[in-house]
């Protein structure tokens, strides 16, 4: 959504009210139950105003993505790099596991096999958490535990990929176990040379 209106202005508001309603709806209702009248009367803000700025269900969902891929996420500080890896997969264990966010986490993923936009928007917001966490791969390499030429991004999809094929394809159970398993085999293949850059 593009916006003229000053930072912190009413476009800004209605703009924070949209992706709030949205991300209610999508808590209550999933993806298959998400409409434009149902964000519009959740948030406070006409449906006319809804449609003439999000104009359908994807843009609701493709700028709620790009508003979540701008917010910081906390990316653990153990003092090791199979620390690091490990707490990083299991905040995805415990984050589809809550209450309140797993069902709108669930539901961006849902949205994202159905409308487009929704997957460029999805893949954009992971591009986001790539970068965030490519610290871990930096103090590794600090402390002599990775080489440079590991792929920071691969390094965090090897850890959390298994935990995602569980929770949304074979509907298998996953708990901290599962991630330190997850973790364990990412920081192995890293060290294997497996996750290097190419060339």
């Amino acid at each position: 959504m593009a916006t003229s209106s000053r930072p912190g202005g009413r476009s800004a508001r209605v703009r924070a009210a949209v992706r709030d309603g949205t991300l209610a709806e999508l808590a209550d209702k999933g993806y298959s139950g998400l409409t434009v009248e149902g964000v519009a009367a959740r948030s406070g803000v006409h449906k006319t105003t809804v449609y003439r700025r999000w104009r359908s269900v994807g843009g609701l969902i493709t700028d709620a993505l790009a508003l979540a891929a701008d917010e910081p996420w906390p990316i653990p500080d153990t003092g090791g790099v199979e620390g690091d890896l490990r707490a990083l997969a299991r905040l995805v264990v415990t984050g589809f596991a809550d209450p309140d966010e797993g069902p709108i986490s669930a539901a961006f993923i849902s949205a994202a096999t159905q409308d487009e936009a929704a997957a460029r928007s999805l893949h954009a917001f992971f591009l986001a958490r790539h970068e965030q966490s490519a610290v871990i791969h930096t103090r590794a390499v600090a402390r002599g535990e990775l080489e440079p030429g590991v792929d920071p991004a691969e390094l965090v999809r090897a850890a959390v990929a298994p935990l995602y094929y569980r929770l949304f394809v074979s509907h298998e159970p996953v708990d901290a176990a599962i991630a330190d398993r997850a973790a364990d085999a990412a920081l192995a293949a890293a060290r294997a040379g497996a996750l290097n850059r190419p060339g």
